[in-house]
Formats: C-alpha cells, structure tokens, sequence
C-alpha cells in the first residue's frame, strides 16, 4: 500500500492505494497516526484503494478515536464499491464520515 500526504490550508489530506490488508497496517497506522497533532483536520482519500481487511478497518477505527478524543474531524471519500461495501458491511459508515467527494469531505472536516 502508498500513502501520500497533502495539505489544503490546515486539513492534512491522505491518498491510501493498493491492497489495505495486515501486511501494510502497520505502516499506515504509524503513517496516519503521526498527522494526530492538535486539532486535526483529516481527510482520506480512499479512491485508489483496491481492497481493505479487517485490519485496514481497526487502523481507520484507532484513527477516527484519537481526532476525536483531539477534538479533531476525520471524513473519507472516493471509496470504490467493493471498499465501500466492506464499510457497509461492518457498519463502519454509521460511525465515520464518508462523503462523495472530495469537496465534500473537506467542507466536512472544516
């Protein structure tokens, strides 16, 4: 899996692609986590990500604790319908903000 970050004025904006499984949880929970700072404003783009795993869930679940124990907002977008299934599925879209675009999210976590 990749991460890339990037900043629109103060939300830190991350882009996950490939395979978000228990082989690459671990780098993304130290690559996600260390964007924890303050108040955080995140939001992750899921558009290039092809399959996630329970532990790609438990990484998203962990982050989506500490900004909110930050007094922080975290909201996703571009999630593909098998991805977006999984969130479904596990009712990960109840608790997390998924939103259709990436304007949307941003104007979420703003």
């Amino acid at each position: 899996m990749d991460i890339e970050r990037d900043n629109d004025g103060d939300v830190a904006i991350f882009r996950l692609s490939g395979r978000f499984d228990s082989a690459a949880a671990g780098f993304a929970e130290g690559g996600l986590g260390s964007a924890v700072t303050g108040t955080p404003r995140l939001v992750l783009d899921l558009s290039g990500l092809d399959y996630i795993s329970s532990a790609g869930l438990r990484v998203i679940l962990v982050l989506a604790r500490k900004v909110q124990q930050a007094a922080g907002k975290l909201a996703l977008f571009g999630l593909r319908p098998t991805v977006r299934e999984v969130f479904t599925v596990s009712g990960f879209d109840t608790i997390i903000s998924i939103q259709p675009d990436a304007a949307a999210a941003l104007a979420q976590v703003r």
